[in-house]
């Protein structure tokens, strides 16, 4: 389902079509960068503890993974630019974090004991928050079935059956 209160981009106001002939405004024209995968090892950072490491080693793949699946669709579909390297880059973190929070949530359960007793592992309110900010960057970035939805691939512009070629 569209959103009502965010319009769309200028770019896909011309991909999906303008039946009603109204202006479209242009706004901001991001040019379209490949995007190079970051050091990985900037973000999560190695660590004396063979644990802590253990944990940054495993966000690293899980981060470069997602970044090598989701950049080749946003190149493609979004025709995202170097203005946008850091949302996307945000995005493989969260997605790392969230591996990161539900392995520890398998490993010790959703209730630990602490000093006081029995409480719920952090981990799964920590997940929770990962999770909100991810749902927003995949509707900002188009990745969800409901934002693809909207989208139409370009024709293609070789059709030479057009009087004005």
């Amino acid at each position: 389902m569209a959103d009502r209160y965010r319009p769309k981009p200028a770019i896909q106001r011309r991909r999906e079509g303008n039946p009603s002939k109204t202006a479209v405004k242009e706004g901001v024209v991001v040019p379209r960068a490949i995007l190079a995968e970051p050091d990985w090892k900037g973000v999560f950072k190695e660590s004396l503890d063979p644990a802590v490491e253990a944990a940054n080693a495993r966000c690293r793949e899980v981060a470069s993974a997602e970044w090598r699946r989701v950049v080749p669709i946003l190149e493609v579909s979004a025709g995202v630019g170097e203005v946008d390297h850091t949302t996307v880059k945000d995005l493989c973190v969260c997605v790392a974090r969230i591996d990161q929070a539900e392995r520890d949530l398998s490993e010790r359960g959703l209730m630990v004991t602490a000093e006081r007793g029995t409480v719920k592992n952090g981990a799964a309110t920590i997940a929770a928050q990962y999770r909100s900010q991810l749902a927003r960057y995949i509707r900002e970035l188009g990745l969800s079935p409901s934002a693809r939805v909207s989208l139409v691939p370009p024709a293609d512009d070789d059709d030479d059956s057009d009087i004005w070629d």
